[in-house]
């Protein structure tokens, strides 16, 4: 058997459901994305707009100079879809992030699937794993690996799985056989994933306009949300899925992911947002180690939990926002304590409000309490 196809063999066994080969040519896209970032769409990812890191998105071989073949995977993690709609989940968590952290998983499996090559080879070979971590463009590599194309909400899709997929990459100085490139768009003229995007944050060229996206406002987001954007996150404490939900390619092919890894957490299953709003500075990590929850810290989990509060109207939550608003040394906390107590109304929120109105020093946070007296005061 070829080389090539016993390590696509062996990518089956390690759990990956795709697998494709590139060249390490200059992507096509750069100044797509050149254009995306001088238009400032990437909002607060700085690190991203680095000269180093554009200089290497651009050019593959300046990352690995010896790289002459890149080997694209694609893993499934579609969830389980909901059936009993008559009892919505109290929030939602993007599908990728109910399990394990899928950087360490890929990664694991990446090597696994190098050590491989490189007995197969039989000599030493140069190689980098990146998966959603190294500064190239993968949805472009992949679509030239022959993964799928890339739809209008950005995502890589594949005419039989559906776009709910993780891409890893290996550069490596050997010569394997390219895969053809997938040259169709499929999305044809399917305009449900724009038109079901609450925040308008799908733009024109395929690209997203990330400061108004709820994956990077609930996930990179470091600071508060802004308030004309929060009632639009809906239920969703970290990420968002509601393009890939609607895809008519993945509403027929996408089917649930049977490995492990990436079943729900105990935390998440079922998931009970109380939990999330009561996470304390010294333990909230414990039962979140190596989840992707992590990556927005204790601040960006109750500051989120606290919006979804608000957009749910959870009355019954009351008084932990009420303790957030009044206990919290965090004014960022303390202000969407704010905002969600204003947002469910009635006489407790109102008695909460103006109780913290009378001891709030922080500037911020006091403008927050008067306007959330005011939509308070609207809805009694």
């Amino acid at each position: 058997m070829p080389l090539k196809e016993k390590f696509r063999a062996q990518a089956t066994r390690l759990g990956f459901n795709l697998l494709g080969v590139t060249s390490p040519e200059p992507p096509s896209h750069i100044d797509v994305y050149q254009d995306w970032l001088e238009a400032g769409r990437h909002a607060g990812m700085a690190y991203l707009a680095a000269e180093r890191a554009i200089q290497r998105r651009a050019n593959p071989k300046s990352i690995l100079p010896s790289c002459r073949s890149i080997i694209v995977t694609g893993t499934n993690y579609a969830p389980e879809l909901k059936l009993d709609v008559s009892q919505p989940a109290e929030f939602q968590v993007a599908a990728y992030a109910l399990g394990q952290d899928y950087h360490d998983v890929l990664v694991d499996r990446m090597q696994a699937l190098v050590d491989f090559l490189l007995a197969e080879a039989g000599s030493p070979i140069e190689y980098r794993i990146y998966t959603d971590t190294g500064p190239i463009l993968e949805r472009e590599l992949a679509q030239r690996a022959g993964l799928g194309w890339i739809g209008k909400n950005s995502c890589l899709i594949h005419p039989r799985q559906g776009s709910y997929l993780l891409l890893g990459e290996i550069l490596v100085d050997l010569d394997l056989r390219p895969d053809p490139a997938f040259m169709s768009d499929q999305c044809g003229s399917c305009t449900r994933c724009i038109e079901a995007c609450p925040t308008g944050c799908i733009l024109p060229d395929r690209t997203l306009d990330a400061g108004r996206c709820i994956s990077y406002l609930t996930i990179e987001e470091k600071a508060g949300l802004p308030e004309k954007l929060r009632e639009a996150i809906g239920n969703w404490l970290f990420g968002c899925d509601i393009c890939q939900q609607v895809c008519p390619w993945n509403i027929r092919f996408a089917t649930p992911s049977a490995d492990a890894a990436f079943r729900p957490r105990v935390i998440l299953d079922p998931p009970q947002l109380e939990h999330f709003l009561r996470l304390q500075p010294g333990t909230w990590r414990t039962e979140l180690k190596s989840s992707p929850l992590e990556r927005t810290r204790r601040r960006g989990l109750v500051r989120n939990a606290s919006v979804v509060a608000g957009n749910t109207a959870r009355a019954d939550l009351v008084d932990i926002l009420a303790k957030l608003l009044s206990q919290n040394e965090d004014p960022i906390l303390r202000e969407h304590a704010a905002w969600a107590l204003g947002q469910i109304g009635g006489l407790n929120p109102l008695q909460a409000l103006e109780t913290a109105q009378h001891g709030e020093q922080h500037r911020d946070v006091q403008k927050a309490i008067l306007r959330a007296l005011m939509t308070a005061r609207s809805l009694s």
